[in-house]
Parts: C-alpha cells; sequence; structure tokens
C-alpha cells in the first residue's frame, strides 16, 4: 500500500454529507509520517463533509489491472492550515505534475492538509470474496 501512496496514483476520497449522501472527489495523495495526507480547499463541500464526520474511504485501483484494487478507511485527525498546507500542496504538485509550486492556486484560496489515520487496510485482486458467514441469497 505505501507503493502506491508514493507513486502518483490518483484516489477516490468518499466523504458523507449531513443528509447522509456521499460524496466521492479525485485526490492526490501521500504519506505524512504514519498518516495518509491529501490536500484541497478551504470551502470545499469535502472540507464542510469532514468537519461533521472525520470518517474516510479512499480507494485506488492499478490503471494496468483494474481489478487490482486497493480501500484505505480511515479518518481525518487533523486538519493543518496555512504554510505548512501550502508546502504540501507544493510537494503534491512535484509529485503528480513535475511543477514546483501548486499553478491552479486561486486568489484568495486557502489550503488544508488533512491527515487521515488508517483503521482499515485491504487490497482486493480479481472479484471480492463474500464475508464470512454472508452467503448470497
Amino acid at each position: 500500500m505505501r507503493e502506491r501512496l508514493l507513486a502518483p496514483n490518483f484516489w477516490h476520497l468518499a466523504t458523507v454529507g449531513p443528509d447522509g449522501v456521499p460524496q466521492v472527489s479525485p485526490m492526490w495523495a501521500d504519506i505524512e509520517d504514519e498518516y495518509v495526507m491529501v490536500n484541497s480547499s478551504i470551502g470545499r463541500v469535502k472540507i464542510d463533509n469532514l468537519r461533521l464526520n472525520p470518517n474516510v474511504s479512499l480507494s485506488h485501483h492499478d490503471p494496468g489491472n483494474p481489478y487490482d484494487r486497493a480501500e484505505i478507511r480511515g479518518r481525518v485527525v487533523r486538519f493543518v492550515e496555512g504554510e505548512a498546507a501550502e508546502r504540501a500542496m507544493d510537494r503534491l504538485a512535484r509529485k503528480y505534475i513535475g511543477e514546483e509550486r501548486y499553478p491552479w492556486l486561486l486568489p484568495g484560496e486557502r489550503r488544508v492538509m488533512l491527515l487521515i489515520e488508517p483503521v482499515r487496510v485491504r487490497r482486493v485482486v480479481g472479484v471480492e470474496p463474500f464475508r464470512a458467514g454472508v452467503l448470497p441469497q
């Protein structure tokens, strides 16, 4: 899983809104200490959702084999704003697009780095088996 996070793979971040409806965003991701790190902007729906409910699911599939997929379930344990968030976004820009600085910063935009503590990590290749004790009807 570390290799997938360290490579410039796109991940899908799922959050849940206050109405219980899921919201999914493609994200750049990396590792920060023992956490999964993603970065967004203040005011985005996912940030508002996560301030109310910090539980997330991140998923990724191997571009060469879409049946090789990974999921990380966890919770956001820190919202980091300011210069540290901007530096983290620049680091992601170097990793994903080869730019020293994140080039698409909008006027007045404030970045936020999300640190996600993994709770469950799994990889499935092929057809996912049924959970123990659960058979189709």
